[in-house]
Protein backbone atom coordinates (compact mmCIF):
# COMPACT_ATOMS: atom_id res chain seq x y z
CA UNK A 1 0.00 0.00 0.00
CA UNK A 2 2.64 2.39 0.91
CA UNK A 3 4.68 1.61 -2.33
CA UNK A 4 1.23 2.90 -4.09
CA UNK A 5 1.21 6.04 -2.27
CA UNK A 6 4.49 7.05 -2.69
CA UNK A 7 4.20 6.34 -6.49
CA UNK A 8 1.09 8.10 -7.06
CA UNK A 9 2.89 10.90 -5.03
CA UNK A 10 5.81 10.91 -7.58
CA UNK A 11 3.36 11.34 -10.53
CA UNK A 12 0.94 13.59 -9.15
CA UNK A 13 3.94 15.98 -7.92
CA UNK A 14 5.31 15.42 -11.67
CA UNK A 15 1.85 16.23 -13.29
CA UNK A 16 2.75 19.70 -11.19
CA UNK A 17 6.05 20.33 -12.67
CA UNK A 18 4.93 19.65 -16.05
CA UNK A 19 2.77 22.55 -15.89
CA UNK A 20 5.67 24.67 -15.11
CA UNK A 21 7.69 23.11 -17.82
CA UNK A 22 4.99 23.37 -20.50
CA UNK A 23 4.68 26.81 -19.85
CA UNK A 24 8.01 27.52 -20.10
CA UNK A 25 7.75 25.25 -23.16
CA UNK A 26 4.96 27.34 -24.57
CA UNK A 27 6.99 30.40 -25.22
CA UNK A 28 9.82 29.15 -26.73
CA UNK A 29 7.51 26.94 -28.99
CA UNK A 30 5.81 30.39 -29.70
CA UNK A 31 8.76 32.40 -30.47
CA UNK A 32 10.15 29.67 -33.37
CA UNK A 33 6.86 28.58 -34.47
CA UNK A 34 6.02 32.55 -35.73
CA UNK A 35 9.60 33.91 -36.35
CA UNK A 36 11.62 30.60 -37.29
CA UNK A 37 14.32 31.29 -34.73
CA UNK A 38 15.31 29.47 -31.37
CA UNK A 39 16.27 31.65 -28.47
CA UNK A 40 19.02 29.88 -26.79
CA UNK A 41 18.69 32.70 -24.23
CA UNK A 42 15.25 32.05 -23.11
CA UNK A 43 16.15 30.77 -19.40
CA UNK A 44 18.16 33.74 -18.88
CA UNK A 45 14.73 35.96 -19.34
CA UNK A 46 13.28 33.93 -16.45
CA UNK A 47 16.24 34.32 -14.64
CA UNK A 48 15.56 37.96 -15.09
CA UNK A 49 12.33 37.85 -14.04
CA UNK A 50 12.70 35.71 -10.99
CA UNK A 51 15.75 38.86 -10.04
CA UNK A 52 13.04 41.06 -10.55
CA UNK A 53 9.85 39.27 -8.26
CA UNK A 54 12.69 39.02 -5.61
CA UNK A 55 13.77 42.66 -5.44
CA UNK A 56 10.30 44.56 -5.96
CA UNK A 57 9.29 42.11 -3.14
CA UNK A 58 11.73 41.34 -0.66
CA UNK A 59 14.05 44.01 -1.06
CA UNK A 60 11.30 47.25 -1.97
CA UNK A 61 8.19 44.99 0.10
CA UNK A 62 5.89 45.59 -2.80
CA UNK A 63 3.19 43.26 -3.16
CA UNK A 64 4.02 39.60 -4.11
CA UNK A 65 0.88 39.78 -6.88
CA UNK A 66 1.99 43.02 -7.83
CA UNK A 67 5.49 42.03 -8.23
CA UNK A 68 4.85 39.40 -10.77
CA UNK A 69 2.64 41.75 -12.31
CA UNK A 70 5.07 44.23 -12.98
CA UNK A 71 8.04 41.30 -13.68
CA UNK A 72 5.78 39.75 -16.45
CA UNK A 73 5.76 42.86 -18.15
CA UNK A 74 9.05 43.77 -17.55
CA UNK A 75 10.30 40.50 -19.11
CA UNK A 76 7.93 41.13 -22.09
CA UNK A 77 9.45 44.51 -22.57
CA UNK A 78 12.88 42.67 -22.59
CA UNK A 79 11.21 40.20 -24.92
CA UNK A 80 10.26 42.97 -27.34
CA UNK A 81 13.92 44.68 -27.28
CA UNK A 82 15.30 41.30 -27.53
CA UNK A 83 13.46 40.93 -31.17
CA UNK A 84 13.91 44.64 -32.05
CA UNK A 85 17.89 44.86 -31.08
CA UNK A 86 18.83 41.23 -31.37
CA UNK A 87 16.81 38.97 -33.54
CA UNK A 88 15.52 41.63 -36.16
CA UNK A 89 18.93 42.53 -37.51
CA UNK A 90 19.75 38.98 -38.05
CA UNK A 91 16.74 37.48 -39.28
CA UNK A 92 17.79 37.01 -42.77
CA UNK A 93 20.87 35.68 -41.65
CA UNK A 94 22.09 31.38 -41.72
CA UNK A 95 20.42 29.59 -38.46
CA UNK A 96 23.69 29.21 -37.06
CA UNK A 97 24.62 33.06 -36.88
CA UNK A 98 21.28 33.15 -35.43
CA UNK A 99 21.95 31.04 -32.48
CA UNK A 100 25.75 32.39 -32.19
CA UNK A 101 23.49 35.55 -31.47
CA UNK A 102 20.99 33.94 -29.00
CA UNK A 103 24.09 31.94 -27.45
CA UNK A 104 26.14 35.21 -27.17
CA UNK A 105 23.33 37.03 -25.38
CA UNK A 106 22.85 34.16 -22.53
CA UNK A 107 26.40 34.60 -21.70
CA UNK A 108 26.03 38.25 -21.73
CA UNK A 109 22.78 38.08 -19.64
CA UNK A 110 24.40 35.26 -16.88
CA UNK A 111 27.52 37.90 -16.53
CA UNK A 112 25.58 41.04 -16.38
CA UNK A 113 23.43 39.24 -13.50
CA UNK A 114 26.98 38.10 -11.90
CA UNK A 115 28.22 41.61 -11.64
CA UNK A 116 25.23 43.38 -10.74
CA UNK A 117 23.54 40.77 -7.80
CA UNK A 118 26.59 38.66 -6.78
CA UNK A 119 26.68 34.89 -7.03
CA UNK A 120 24.57 34.50 -3.64
CA UNK A 121 21.62 32.71 -3.94
CA UNK A 122 18.22 34.59 -2.92
CA UNK A 123 15.16 33.68 -1.96
CA UNK A 124 11.98 35.92 -1.28
CA UNK A 125 10.97 33.98 2.65
CA UNK A 126 7.60 32.95 1.29
CA UNK A 127 7.08 29.47 2.86
CA UNK A 128 3.96 27.99 1.50
CA UNK A 129 2.48 25.05 3.42
CA UNK A 130 2.79 21.21 2.45
CA UNK A 131 -0.86 19.27 1.76
CA UNK A 132 -1.01 16.33 3.08
CA UNK A 133 -3.32 13.69 1.21
CA UNK A 134 -3.70 10.45 2.46
CA UNK A 135 -0.21 9.94 3.75
CA UNK A 136 0.95 12.27 0.28
CA UNK A 137 3.13 15.28 0.64
CA UNK A 138 1.81 17.88 -2.22
CA UNK A 139 3.32 20.94 -2.43
CA UNK A 140 1.26 23.95 -2.22
CA UNK A 141 3.79 26.17 -3.99
CA UNK A 142 3.92 23.51 -6.73
CA UNK A 143 0.03 23.20 -7.11
CA UNK A 144 -0.31 27.36 -7.42
CA UNK A 145 2.27 27.03 -10.11
CA UNK A 146 0.53 24.76 -11.91
CA UNK A 147 -3.22 26.19 -11.99
CA UNK A 148 -1.69 29.67 -12.67
CA UNK A 149 0.37 28.42 -15.82
CA UNK A 150 -2.98 26.21 -16.74
CA UNK A 151 -4.43 29.47 -16.88
CA UNK A 152 -1.66 30.93 -18.25
CA UNK A 153 -1.83 28.63 -21.64
CA UNK A 154 -5.47 28.93 -21.77
CA UNK A 155 -5.38 32.50 -21.94
CA UNK A 156 -2.91 32.24 -24.74
CA UNK A 157 -5.06 29.66 -26.59
CA UNK A 158 -8.09 32.38 -26.71
CA UNK A 159 -5.67 34.96 -27.52
CA UNK A 160 -4.88 32.81 -30.43
CA UNK A 161 -8.20 31.77 -31.35
CA UNK A 162 -10.32 34.71 -30.34
CA UNK A 163 -8.18 37.93 -31.50
CA UNK A 164 -7.55 39.80 -34.78
CA UNK A 165 -3.49 39.90 -33.62
CA UNK A 166 -3.64 36.04 -32.23
CA UNK A 167 -5.59 35.03 -36.12
CA UNK A 168 -2.95 36.96 -37.68
CA UNK A 169 0.12 35.37 -35.68
CA UNK A 170 -1.13 31.82 -36.40
CA UNK A 171 -1.66 32.86 -40.27
CA UNK A 172 2.58 33.65 -39.80
CA UNK A 173 2.91 30.87 -38.42
CA UNK A 174 1.39 28.72 -40.80
CA UNK A 175 3.12 30.61 -44.24
CA UNK A 176 4.87 33.94 -43.07
CA UNK A 177 5.90 34.37 -47.01
CA UNK A 178 2.30 34.46 -48.17
CA UNK A 179 0.78 36.40 -45.37
CA UNK A 180 3.52 38.99 -46.19
CA UNK A 181 2.29 39.58 -49.60
CA UNK A 182 -1.06 39.46 -48.77
CA UNK A 183 -0.29 42.58 -46.37
CA UNK A 184 0.30 41.42 -43.14
CA UNK A 185 2.93 43.49 -41.41
CA UNK A 186 5.13 40.82 -40.47
CA UNK A 187 7.83 42.73 -38.52
CA UNK A 188 4.61 43.85 -36.27
CA UNK A 189 3.74 40.21 -35.53
CA UNK A 190 7.21 39.31 -35.03
CA UNK A 191 7.47 41.73 -32.38
CA UNK A 192 4.13 41.16 -30.69
CA UNK A 193 5.21 37.43 -30.12
CA UNK A 194 8.18 38.26 -29.08
CA UNK A 195 6.61 40.07 -26.44
CA UNK A 196 4.12 37.16 -25.51
CA UNK A 197 6.83 35.23 -25.54
CA UNK A 198 8.67 37.27 -22.73
CA UNK A 199 5.64 37.75 -21.01
CA UNK A 200 4.99 34.10 -20.61
CA UNK A 201 8.79 33.51 -19.43
CA UNK A 202 7.98 36.39 -16.98
CA UNK A 203 4.76 34.25 -15.72
CA UNK A 204 7.21 31.74 -15.48
CA UNK A 205 9.31 32.97 -13.28
CA UNK A 206 7.17 34.49 -10.80
CA UNK A 207 5.94 30.65 -10.80
CA UNK A 208 9.60 29.40 -10.29
CA UNK A 209 10.20 31.85 -7.59
CA UNK A 210 8.01 30.36 -5.18
CA UNK A 211 10.01 27.10 -5.12
CA UNK A 212 13.21 27.78 -5.94
CA UNK A 213 16.39 30.39 -5.09
CA UNK A 214 17.31 32.99 -7.56
CA UNK A 215 20.87 33.17 -8.64
CA UNK A 216 22.84 34.04 -12.08
CA UNK A 217 22.93 30.38 -13.59
CA UNK A 218 19.06 29.72 -12.37
CA UNK A 219 18.37 29.51 -16.05
CA UNK A 220 21.00 26.67 -16.98
CA UNK A 221 18.62 24.82 -14.64
CA UNK A 222 15.67 24.89 -16.79
CA UNK A 223 17.03 25.93 -20.36
CA UNK A 224 18.43 22.24 -21.30
CA UNK A 225 15.53 20.47 -20.22
CA UNK A 226 12.97 23.34 -22.29
CA UNK A 227 14.79 23.21 -25.28
CA UNK A 228 14.48 19.44 -24.92
CA UNK A 229 10.37 19.38 -24.51
CA UNK A 230 10.56 21.60 -27.58
CA UNK A 231 12.22 19.38 -29.57
CA UNK A 232 10.39 16.59 -28.23
CA UNK A 233 7.58 17.83 -28.79
CA UNK A 234 8.33 19.06 -32.15
CA UNK A 235 9.47 22.56 -32.51
CA UNK A 236 6.98 25.04 -32.80
CA UNK A 237 4.29 23.03 -32.21
CA UNK A 238 2.75 24.12 -29.05
CA UNK A 239 0.75 21.20 -28.59
CA UNK A 240 3.70 18.96 -28.73
CA UNK A 241 5.81 20.92 -26.14
CA UNK A 242 2.84 20.55 -23.80
CA UNK A 243 2.51 17.07 -24.06
CA UNK A 244 6.04 16.44 -24.00
CA UNK A 245 6.28 18.26 -20.90
CA UNK A 246 4.20 15.86 -18.91
CA UNK A 247 6.27 12.90 -20.39
CA UNK A 248 9.32 14.32 -18.96
CA UNK A 249 7.99 15.13 -16.16
CA UNK A 250 6.77 12.04 -15.14
CA UNK A 251 10.48 10.61 -16.21
CA UNK A 252 11.88 12.66 -13.91
CA UNK A 253 9.77 12.52 -10.66
CA UNK A 254 9.79 8.73 -11.16
CA UNK A 255 12.83 8.26 -11.80
CA UNK A 256 13.46 10.42 -8.98
CA UNK A 257 10.97 8.37 -6.71
CA UNK A 258 13.49 4.95 -7.50
CA UNK A 259 16.80 6.54 -7.60
CA UNK A 260 17.46 10.00 -7.16
CA UNK A 261 16.62 13.06 -8.57
CA UNK A 262 19.55 13.55 -10.93
CA UNK A 263 19.03 9.53 -12.11
CA UNK A 264 15.99 11.12 -13.13
CA UNK A 265 16.99 14.08 -15.53
CA UNK A 266 19.47 11.45 -16.42
CA UNK A 267 16.66 8.84 -17.59
CA UNK A 268 14.31 12.03 -19.23
CA UNK A 269 18.05 12.45 -21.33
CA UNK A 270 18.31 8.49 -22.02
CA UNK A 271 14.53 9.07 -23.15
CA UNK A 272 15.27 11.87 -25.21
CA UNK A 273 17.86 10.85 -27.22
CA UNK A 274 15.78 7.54 -28.22
CA UNK A 275 13.22 9.11 -29.61
CA UNK A 276 15.32 11.44 -31.43
CA UNK A 277 16.56 8.16 -33.09
CA UNK A 278 12.98 7.02 -33.53
CA UNK A 279 11.26 10.59 -34.16
CA UNK A 280 13.43 12.75 -34.99
CA UNK A 281 11.22 15.02 -36.17
CA UNK A 282 9.17 15.27 -32.51
CA UNK A 283 6.13 13.83 -30.92
CA UNK A 284 3.41 16.10 -33.32
CA UNK A 285 6.64 17.52 -35.73
CA UNK A 286 6.38 16.76 -39.86
CA UNK A 287 8.97 15.75 -41.79
CA UNK A 288 10.73 18.33 -43.88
Amino acid sequence: MAFDIYLLEAIINGLLLGGVLALLALGLNLIFGVIDVIWISYAELVMLGMYAVYWLHAYYGVPLVLAGFIAILGVAALGFLVHYLVISPILSSPPINQLLATGGLLFFLQAFAMLLFGNEFRNIGLRLPIIVIADMYISFARLLAFGAALLGMVALYLFLSRTFIGTAIRAVSQDREIMAIMGVDTKKVYLITSAIGGGLAGLAACLLVLQYDVHPDVGLSFGPITFMICVLGGLGRLLGGFIAAFVMSQFITIGGLYLDLEWGYVLAFVFFIGMMFWRPQGILGTRS
